[in-house]
């Protein structure tokens, strides 16, 4: 028999909160079915009505009949399986766990490669360790989207890049799941020398041959930082080599779009600032399907900000904000900080670009910075308020990589943090200290 599901979160105000379902209970049945895992819950409570057995902290076993409205969230959440994660068994070459210094956030060193994690909260898989009973269970119940990690179309070169051969079974895998019906968001993480180029271009030509079934297709740098010793020595690519990616990229979203109606394959923000170009229209990323890879971040922000450009105050009664941000954003805060600046008299507002000596400088996304690295390189703030992206901190957590919290950081730098989604307008909010009457 299973152990059920241990409840991990329950949101106020919710279904679950009003029949006293509290974090540390565990599901054990829904509607008469046992639960192995997220899946089997999620399709468990799909309907308006339906029955949960569950075991309270005590011991006690409560039988409750839910019934709700079609759109109303249960405010539920449960772990994963009752057996665990399954984790990577690839052995990659480009890594960026195996790149990372002691003394960070425990769960930063676990490697997943779960398939439900992919379902559920978008993570990206290999495919490398699905088996077939659960290639079979993802088709059956039709289990989509599903983000893979893809990095080469080619066998040989795939299996050689993730040391694993069975990393080369991936083109039959994508076909399958494509037949079937199954939505996929791919992932390329590019190596120079490695699979960039003609393999490079071979990926995203088959991939984008299975649309609709791929969906997106993201094109990332590689991630280097300096704990590389004892591993296959990777470089980072140059400016050149950024502007032939992106070269390439016109060529490939100009097809796309032409067959399909969409881009359907899109770059990271970090290759236009590597090729000091600018960042193309919020038109080329679609409906920005893979935000959340970095992948049109900074378009969106911009977006956002001129979309209530006309709502900023004119004056504000002398107003110092601070921003912190890695040094890849650089150039684009600092230009918007003038501007800003410029449009609002009274703000007064700096931006601290912090050099990642954590992981190394060749490390630039602002989402990579440590509290250490922020409180060696920002001064006494004196009461200041400073803003922080969200991106930095664990999802759950006011916590950085390196384990160390905001009111930490808040007491190295004498300052008053204030978090900032990854949205123009609310950053804008931030800096005004009112909101904004967006129609």
């Amino acid at each position: 028999m299973s152990n059920g599901l241990v409840v991990t979160a329950v949101h106020n105000g919710s279904v679950a909160e009003e029949m006293e379902i509290e974090v540390g209970d565990r599901v054990l049945k829904v509607n008469e079915e046992e639960l192995n895992d997220i899946v089997d819950f999620q399709f468990g409570i799909a309907e308006d009505q339906f029955m949960l057995l569950i075991e309270k902290k005590n011991g006690e076993q409560w039988e409750l009949e839910i019934e709700k409205d079609p759109e109303e969230f249960l405010g539920l959440e449960v772990e994963i399986s009752s057996n665990g994660l399954k984790f990577c068994r690839n052995n990659c070459t480009f890594c960026f766990v195996a790149q990372m210094p002691k003394g960070m956030r425990s769960t930063l060193y676990d490697k997943d490669d779960d398939y439900r994690l992919s379902l559920t909260q978008g993570s990206f898989i290999t495919l490398s360790n699905l088996n077939e009973e659960e290639i079979e269970r993802i088709i059956s119940l039709h289990l989509s989207p599903l983000y893979v990690s893809v990095h080469a179309w080619n066998s040989e070169v795939r299996a050689r890049m993730m040391r694993n051969p069975h990393a080369g079974r991936l083109p039959d895998q994508i076909k399958r799941f494509a037949e079937a019906g199954i939505a996929v968001h791919a992932q390329i993480v590019v190596v120079p020398d490695h699979n960039d180029g003609e393999v490079l271009n071979e990926t995203i030509k088959e991939l984008g041959n299975l649309y609709p079934a791929i969906q997106s297709i993201a094109v990332v740098p590689v991630g280097l930082t300096r704990y590389r010793e004892h591993l296959t020595p990777l470089r980072g690519f140059t400016p050149a080599e950024a502007l032939d990616i992106l070269a390439q990229a016109e060529v490939w979203q100009k097809k796309f779009l032409s067959l399909t109606g969409q881009h359907l394959v899109y770059y990271a923000d970090e290759f236009y600032v590597m090729a000091g170009r600018e960042f193309p229209g919020a038109a080329v990323y679609d409906d920005f399907p893979q935000l959340e890879n970095g992948i049109g971040m900074a378009r969106k922000f911009m977006t956002e900000m001129e979309s209530v450009w006309d709502l900023l105050p004119t004056e504000l009664a002398g107003r110092r904000i601070h921003l912190i941000t890695g040094t890849s954003a650089q150039e684009f805060f600092e230009s918007w900080s003038h501007r800003l600046m410029d449009r609002i008299k009274g703000l007064e507002l700096t931006v601290h670009v912090i050099h990642n000596d954590f992981f190394g400088t060749s490390v630039t996304a602002a989402g990579l910075l440590t509290a250490q690295d922020i409180s060696r390189q920002l001064e006494d703030l004196s009461g200041g308020t400073f803003l922080i992206p969200r991106v930095m901190l664990k999802a759950d957590e006011d916590l950085f990589l390196d384990d160390h919290s905001v009111k930490w950081l808040e007491e190295k730098v004498n300052g008053k943090a204030s978090i900032v989604e990854n949205n123009g307008i609310v950053f804008l909010e931030h800096l005004i200290g009112d909101s904004l009457e967006v129609g």
